[in-house]
């Protein structure tokens, strides 16, 4: 019960406005440094450069999302292209992840599509890969419907799925029709048992169902999760069914699972590691705690630590 509650206290948190001023005001602080890879780009290419020496890969994500205008979005835009031409200027091994609602998708979906079709342009030009991600619920259809548009026009795009979604097993169904490379995902937002799985049993059931059926399906798969049952389970099914080793990686968030992490990497599997940055991070560390709630006492820690020092 009181997990249940902070969970929906912290999400709720994500999405106030002030509490994401105050936050942008007073810089990382509070532990979010663990999640947050820094403001800058050159604060993320270097947190990339130390993953890569670890045998590791990244996806570099400018935090930023529910913008409300379009000016906002094309700041967005243009970090996003800032940060592929960072990529490869670099030679650092990573990729592109971002949100359409940065890019002003409730501002017009016309121009979060032109601000996409830029982006994928200039990743076309360095070779590289561009993930979007999925957010709540009622940004699911135009996610998928924009996603699809684009992915007739680039073969460098994909887009991530979440489990919990009672729609997401037809949803990667139409999606590999298309050869979609799909970021697996269990799903962070708080959602109605109208649309999601209430059960964590069955969002995990689902997720597994999705794993083996899109890894089956010829389709490149990207399994994001911490869980290691979920993680040995894709290992067994992938060495039952003698899946190769440049159709699938596992993706973890930046400062989670970092001995799962080491595991896999030592086992020679590929593995990619979700580098957020920038100055709007407080939505992004709000939900890493909600996932997590035992996560708090950390930045409770992290609290008295900053005082006891001031």
């Amino acid at each position: 019960m009181l997990e249940t509650f902070m969970r929906s206290m912290l999400l709720a948190l994500a999405r106030g406005k002030l509490p994401n001023r105050l936050a942008k005001r007073y810089g990382l602080r509070l532990g979010a440094g663990r999640f947050v890879a820094g403001v800058t780009i050159r604060e993320a290419i270097e947190t990339v450069r130390e993953l890569n020496r670890q045998g590791k890969l990244a996806t570099l994500d400018y935090l930023g999302e529910f913008v409300g205008s379009a000016e906002e979005a094309a700041h967005t835009a243009g970090m996003c292209l800032s940060t592929l031409s960072a990529i490869a200027a670099s030679d650092v091994r990573a990729n592109l992840s971002l949100k359409l609602t940065s890019l002003g998708l409730d501002v017009e979906e016309a121009l979060c599509l032109a601000h996409m079709r830029d982006i994928l342009r200039e990743a076309e030009r360095h070779g590289l890969f561009v993930r979007i991600d999925m957010e709540d619920f009622s940004h699911c259809e135009r996610t998928i419907r924009i996603y699809k548009t684009l992915r007739r026009e680039f073969a460098h795009v994909g887009i991530a799925i979440q489990a919990y979604l009672y729609r997401s097993l037809e949803d990667v169904r139409d999606l590999e029709t298309l050869g979609a490379n799909l970021r697996l995902v269990k799903g962070a937002y708080k959602e109605s048992a109208e649309v999601a799985f209430p059960r964590k049993a069955d969002v995990d059931a689902q997720f597994l169902e999705l794993i083996r059926m899109h890894l089956s399906s010829g389709c490149y798969t990207a399994v994001a999760t911490h869980d290691p049952r979920i993680v040995d389970a894709a290992m067994a099914f992938i060495a039952e069914t003698s899946i190769p080793g440049d159709r699938y990686e596992f993706q973890m968030l930046f400062g989670i699972g970092e001995e799962l992490q080491q595991r896999l990497t030592e086992a020679g599997c590929k593995v990619r590691v979700y580098v957020p940055f920038g100055a709007d991070w407080f939505g992004y560390f709000m939900r890493r705690l909600a996932e997590r709630p035992a996560n708090v006492w950390f930045v409770v820690k992290n609290l008295f630590r900053r005082r006891d020092a001031a």
